[in-house]
């Protein structure tokens, strides 16, 4: 026999062992093997008092924690605190501090047969970790997720273990918006054969999809700590949503002793059902290790059949079908939870958005947690997955663009950069590629502001401000291409060059996912262009800087370019809408977030558009709703006149813009009460052609969509008492939207998105509380004082009004209202049962009451 006939005869053996399964599918699930625990309950918590200098580290561990608070996680400590004008605006007026963490907890295996990881989606931040007293490692970046082996650190001899997180957050102005502190990601325990697939092992991807089948890639990364060489089987079966086997495959495989190797795999999915925004399908491969013929790990990689493609001068493609991305940027906290995000707070807060239009996030501007893209991948939502807001140089926490204060509180993630970078962006991407939802990485945000060389090639600025000049905001460029490319040439450069920065991260995200296209933030793309930064990247995302877009078209052809970042406004969308190719905006922002508000006391958030900080709708959500649901909306909103920024042309009788800043979006009341004969500016939010308004049955004429500069139909109004009625639509298509006068409030209505709470210790329910009158119509234009009464066993998270300048506790059981309503939070207790009876009070009115069941 010939070696080429020998070869011919091992390559087809190995191929009947490796091959894909489709006819004799195991009809039931592999069995697995539990490898991750629940880690985020039965912790002790302090602070240290200390924080106005860098606290010292703990010199002996673990400590004694006998005093110490304690709390589950995730756990976010600056939340607990009350607002304070004497901090910093620049992140919510809330303050940071160092804390310290530790768990006391039973070795779960013996280490010499397996080994043992514990598993941080996020502390915020400079974390430094012991386990028995010995250093096992540490995490600056608060926004990466981390993890350690602890095996060689675990005790044997039956006594408890104790893990110790330091957490130094003293520096707690280091970013531009509120960031909490502490463990405020979950925590899980990892523990496996000494032959495993190690964290974060699999890379899912699906290249080849047809109607009739679907080609399933994943490469496995197969890690052998034991001393000798092992012998192995590696299988993978993929599951569909029902849990019915659909795919199998499996290989024998090798691997020396401590060796570790990655292995790739290819199945065959038939009559593939598709993850997109609309059906968002997703499928599990369960891929084991078996040893002996034992099984000795199990690892589930969630992933969906998707394509993607973003073709330049055409546009974004999801599944072969051209795909507008109707995007919010949003901020990663909570409100009344801060960053310790509940997963029900976020899946509640998402569908609102959803209902709206809205099918792409923006992470602005950091990952954000496991638990959000989880939802993401749930519900459909396309995601720009972003890693940083700083590279080399630091941005001012408290004014943005460049930095001009240099004090310690402010010190930031470019303190780290250097070192940490490439491993925070490495785990990040690690954790997130299975992701069906994330489609494109995005390096970084509106990073020029920091290379100053950049704003001097523009021409708007002025050095003696030592700020944006002229019209940088509403012009285009001043200077030809290749009068820029000339200018950047010229100016100074420091130590470090953006693009040379820019070209290191895109290199090391290309090294780990080639199947999504690299974007950046840019806040001065005509630079950006000319200078070799957007070279760097697939896609160059612009950001206020839509009036630029022809230009850049007409000059860079070749360059796929898009909106990462805008107000929002009509004339925002119409860049999308008008030119395809551009295919995305991401309007900043779709919910309200604490943060960035710098000497602006005692308003701690704001910029919402769609949600306030309690996860109310704003007027924003039926604007939204109206120009990006394929459906006929109508909905009213009212201002009084003096605070519209419109006036009344007494000549027409129609409503005029003081100037171009009218049109920039405010949230508007949902009511009709004002005094007598006060002039109103009513505002018809709606994608018909043509509206027509009625008071107390009397048309006050029509308004056509032809004469409305931003899709908002405007009437100005002398009130008066009774009912406001818009109507549209063709015949047996009609539509009404009516608000009416209110009486005085009598009664609480107090109701919940929840009737029924899991037992888990995780679930949670939304109690709103809203004033009615004696006919149960909302008044939004009273408010008390509320207090919530709990009866059962469920914890209460927080409550809050929705405010931008509410600064009452969100840790309390009482609150005064915000257009007649407030929210609180409750989360259920681990094994609890029963009922959960909540009662909201208040003086002189009827109390409200419901009845949420434990399971």
């Amino acid at each position: 026999m010939n070696k080429k006939t020998l070869i011919g005869i091992v390559l087809v053996l190995l191929n009947i062992n490796a091959c894909t399964i489709n006819s004799n599918l195991v009809k039931h699930a592999v069995p697995k093997v539990e490898r991750t625990s629940d880690f985020n309950f039965d912790w002790k918590f302090t602070l240290v008092n200390d924080t106005n200098l860098p606290a010292a580290l703990p010199t002996k561990t673990p400590l004694n924690d006998t005093d110490w608070r304690s709390v589950r996680l995730p756990h976010d400590w600056s939340v607990e605190h009350s607002f304070s004008q004497s901090l910093e605006g620049a992140t919510g007026y809330l303050p940071g501090g160092v804390g310290i963490y530790q768990k006391h907890f039973k070795t779960p295996a013996e280490p010499s047969v397996k080994s043992t990881f514990i598993l941080f989606d996020g502390v915020y931040n400079n974390a430094t970790l012991w386990l028995n007293g010995q250093p096992i490692g540490e995490n600056p970046y608060g926004y990466s997720p981390f993890y350690f082996d602890l095996t060689e650190f675990l005790k044997t001899d039956g006594t408890d273990n104790v893990l110790t997180v330091h957490v130094d957050h003293s520096r707690y102005v280091d970013s531009r918006w509120y960031t909490g502190s502490g463990i405020y990601r979950n925590v899980k325990l990892v523990t496996v054969d000494k032959l495993h697939i190690p964290i974060w092992g699999t890379f899912v991807t699906t290249p080849e999809i047809s109607e009739k089948e679907a080609t399933v890639r994943i490469d496995i990364d197969v890690l052998n700590q034991a001393v000798d060489a092992r012998e192995f089987q590696l299988s993978t079966q993929i599951i569909d949503a029902t849990g019915n086997p659909v795919s199998h495959t499996q290989q024998s495989l090798s691997m020396p002793a401590l060796g570790d190797a990655t292995f790739s795999q290819e199945l065959k999915v038939t009559h593939p059902k598709l993850w997109d925004i609309e059906t968002p399908h997703l499928y599990k491969a369960v891929t084991t290790i078996s040893y002996n013929d034992q099984i000795v790990d199990s690892y589930t990689s969630t992933f969906g059949i998707r394509s993607i493609k973003f073709i330049n001068n055409k546009g974004f493609e999801l599944n072969g079908k051209l795909t507008q991305i109707k995007g919010v940027s949003i901020h990663h906290d909570g409100g009344l939870v801060g960053a310790a995000v509940p997963k029900g707070v976020w899946k509640r807060r998402l569908q609102k958005l959803k209902n709206a239009g809205v099918n792409g996030i923006r992470t602005a501007h950091n990952p954000y947690s496991q638990e959000f893209l989880d939802l993401c991948d749930e519900m459909g939502f396309l995601v720009q997955n972003e890693f940083f807001d700083e590279f080399d140089y630091p941005k001012d926490k408290r004014l943005n663009k460049h930095e001009r204060h240099d004090d310690y509180i402010s010190r930031g993630y470019t303190e780290h950069f250097q070192k940490w970078a490439k491993s925070d962006l490495t785990r990040t991407m690690l954790r997130d590629r299975n992701h069906p939802s994330v489609v494109q990485w995005s390096i970084g945000n509106e990073i020029e502001w920091t290379y100053l060389n950049y704003r001097e090639v523009t021409g708007f600025w002025d050095p003696e401000a030592d700020d944006i000049s002229g019209n940088f905001w509403g012009g285009a460029p001043k200077f030809s291409v290749e009068e820029l490319r000339e200018r950047y040439k010229q100016t100074p450069k420091r130590e470090h060059i953006l693009a040379d920065t820019a070209k290191k991260l895109s290199d090391w995200t290309r090294a780990l996912d080639t199947t999504r296209p690299i974007t950046t933030n840019m806040i001065i793309p005509q630079v950006s262009l000319v200078s070799g930064y957007a070279d760097t990247v697939d896609i160059a995302g612009f950001s206020y800087r839509n009036v630029t877009i022809p230009w850049a078209l007409n000059n860079f052809p070749d360059k796929h370019i898009t909106i990462n970042e805008n107000p929002g406004t009509w004339d925002d969308l119409l860049y999308v809408y008008q030119y395809p190719e551009v295919f995305s905006q991401f309007m900043w922002t779709g919910i309200d977030y604490m943060g960035e508000r710098h000497q602006k006391w005692p308003h701690k958030s704001g910029w919402g558009d769609i949600l306030d900080l309690a996860g109310f709708e704003l007027q924003g959500h039926n604007y939204f709703k109206s120009v990006w649901v394929n459906e006929p909306h109508l909905s009213l909103g009212t201002l009084p006149l003096s605070q519209s920024g419109f006036s009344l042309d007494k000549k027409t009788g129609f409503a005029k813009a003081d100037n171009n800043r009218s049109y920039w979006w405010r949230d508007s009341n949902r009511h009709w009460n004002y005094k007598k004969g006060e002039p109103v500016l009513v505002e018809v939010a709606s994608n018909h052609a043509m509206v027509e308004l009625f008071l107390n049955g009397r048309s006050l004429g029509y308004r056509s969509m032809t004469e409305s500069a931003d899709r908002l139909l405007r009437w100005v109004v002398p009130f008066e008492e009774g009912e406001l009625i818009a109507r549209a639509g063709f015949k047996g298509q009609e539509q009404e939207a009516k608000i009416v006068t209110v009486d005085q409030a009598t009664n609480l209505n107090l109701t919940t998105d929840k009737t029924e709470l899991l037992a888990d210790g995780y679930d949670v329910a939304h109690l709103v509380v809203q004033l009615q009158d004696g006919l149960n119509r909302d008044v939004t234009t009273e408010n008390v004082k509320v207090t919530f009464d709990i009866e059962g066993e469920a914890r209460l998270l927080g409550v809050d009004n929705g405010a931008t300048d509410n600064i009452q506790d969100f840790q309390s059981t009482s609150l005064v209202t915000h257009k007649g309503r407030a929210l609180a939070i409750i989360q259920s207790i681990k094994g609890a049962s029963g009922k959960i009876k909540v009662t909201a009070k208040a003086n002189g009115i009827k109390a409200g009451e419901i009845i949420v069941k434990l399971k």
